[in-house]
């Protein structure tokens, strides 16, 4: 759907519902009566000069604030604040008006319900608006093709927040680096297309692009302005993403210095604060769950008894916060000395990176596949969460074999605590490369937010039940 449409249908929909929203303080003013009840009535017919006026002044109030603009990436709240804004700016210019006019009848707290309908009924609207783009674009309808020039800490960036967010409405058909030593990230679902170099050629081959974000060093300043009027030339819209010492926006501090302005960086964590937060929600979900998953880890330990011998539990060293090592509690799901054959199996590694993964692994026992499928032998994880050593939400713990293997950016992962999921589980699990999963977690860690844990945990849950991506 593209934004123009978006745009006619937001504000034909908000002048609909502003209109609803006056009507409906009229009946809480004159029918209902909340709160300050009164002996005579007026006709609605009355109230629709007012009514008429106040639609004009928010037209305006709207425009000026630009409510209609849209902006992907913005929060519900964001766009609150500006309706709320534009809304109670109209408000006080429509008593600017009565106050001149006089006009007759008149209702202050009538005014007052419209000021609190429109606010809601637009604020409503918009979230209906977002919910239903999120669901289309996540099943990639009307989507707009985009291009990411640049394989630097500022192309990864843009890159984990497009893979994090499919909900702002971006597909992304390929990247192109920047000649560095580092030019193929190790990205499954979005191909390298060579060079910023082959930018006029892949404008050709792909007309149908709708944005290219330029992420390359800052010292690339001619090759950046080529790139600008290649894209000009395509009508294909352009946007340069600041590269500030090729490091993410998210890290970079603004100070101000007695009138002097302040760059500074700042490690990439979670406040004090949000680990405290982020610890509550943990202990309660384990308090809230803990007496169904210990009848569930009975029932299944004894299934694992009877299907194969060997112990039930299975406990991995992994890398926690900041390299610190652990043990991660698992149920068994492969035969007794699985490990002594990995070596043998090494050839069919299907997993990128240092990570090893097999779809038909042939060490899984009859119940480790059901178990693998349904995530099932992650339970005992709870244990691990409950100690402190895991989080519910997190990065995936890593092998000390893997951790060695990782390059400088991979080791961003590692700032928090590992957890049982996060947006590597709901965004593909094992069908991610695993590139795509660390840009995913430095994503978590940069964006941490409590909703954020909890909108993962919701998502988690069909993600398991269907077993997408798990192997």
């Amino acid at each position: 759907m593209k934004n123009q449409t978006i745009r006619t249908i937001t504000i034909i929909s908000d002048l609909i519902l502003i209109n609803l929203a006056f009507a409906f303080a009229y009946l809480v003013r004159y029918r209902w009566q909340w709160f300050y009840p009164i002996q005579f009535d007026e006709p609605y017919s009355d109230y629709l000069g007012q009514q008429a006026i106040l639609t004009l002044l928010l037209i305006l109030t709207f425009s000026q604030n630009r409510v209609w603009q849209r902006r992907r990436g913005e929060t519900w709240i964001d766009e609150m604040a500006r309706i709320v804004w534009a809304t109670a700016a109209g408000i006080a210019l429509m008593m600017a008006v009565t106050f001149f006019l006089q006009p007759s009848p008149f209702s202050r707290l009538l005014i007052f319900w419209a000021l609190l309908f429109i606010i809601t009924f637009v604020g409503l609207g918009r979230w209906l608006r977002r919910f239903i783009l999120s669901v289309l674009y996540r099943r990639g309808v009307r989507v707009d093709r985009v291009l990411v020039v640049g394989s630097g800490e500022a192309g990864r960036g843009v890159i984990r927040t497009l893979l994090a967010r499919p909900d702002i409405g971006y597909q992304v058909v390929g990247y192109l680096d920047d000649g560095s030593s580092e030019n193929n990230i190790g990205l499954g679902r979005i191909p390298h297309l060579g060079t910023w170099e082959n930018l006029d050629q892949i404008l050709r081959e792909q007309p149908n692009l709708h944005t290219v974000f330029i992420a390359l060093p800052g010292e690339m300043h001619q090759p950046i302005l080529t790139m600008l009027r290649l894209c000009l030339r395509h009508g294909v819209r352009a946007q340069v993403v600041p590269d500030l010492l090729q490091l993410s926006l998210n890290r970079v501090e603004f100070n101000n210095m007695a009138g002097i302005p302040m760059l500074s960086v700042r490690d990439v964590h979670i406040s004090r604060t949000g680990l405290l937060l982020k610890r509550v929600l943990d202990l309660a979900v384990v308090a809230l769950l803990a007496l169904p998953t210990l009848l569930a880890m009975a029932i299944i330990a004894l299934i694992i008894r009877l299907d194969s011998p060997g112990p039930i539990f299975y406990a991995a060293e992994r890398v926690g916060k900041g390299g610190k090592t652990f043990n991660m509690i698992k149920f068994r799901s492969m035969v007794v000395g699985a490990e002594r054959q990995k070596a043998a199996l090494l050839a069919f590694n299907e997993a990128s990176g240092p990570v090893f993964k097999i779809k038909d692994d042939p060490r899984m026992t009859r119940v480790g596949r059901v178990l693998r499928r349904l995530s099932l032998d992650e339970l005992p994880q709870i244990v691990n969460v409950a100690r402190g050593e895991m989080s519910l939400v997190g990065p995936r713990p890593p092998l000390r074999e893997e951790v060695a293997q990782y390059k400088p950016w991979h080791r961003q992962r590692l700032a928090v605590v590992g957890g049982l999921t996060g947006l590597w589980q709901i965004s593909g699990r094992s069908d991610l490369t695993f590139d795509e999963s660390c840009l995913l977690d430095i994503y978590y860690i940069e964006n941490w937010s409590l909703a954020l844990d909890v909108r993962i945990l919701v998502q988690t849950i069909p993600h398991v039940l269907f077993g997408r991506g798990a192997y």
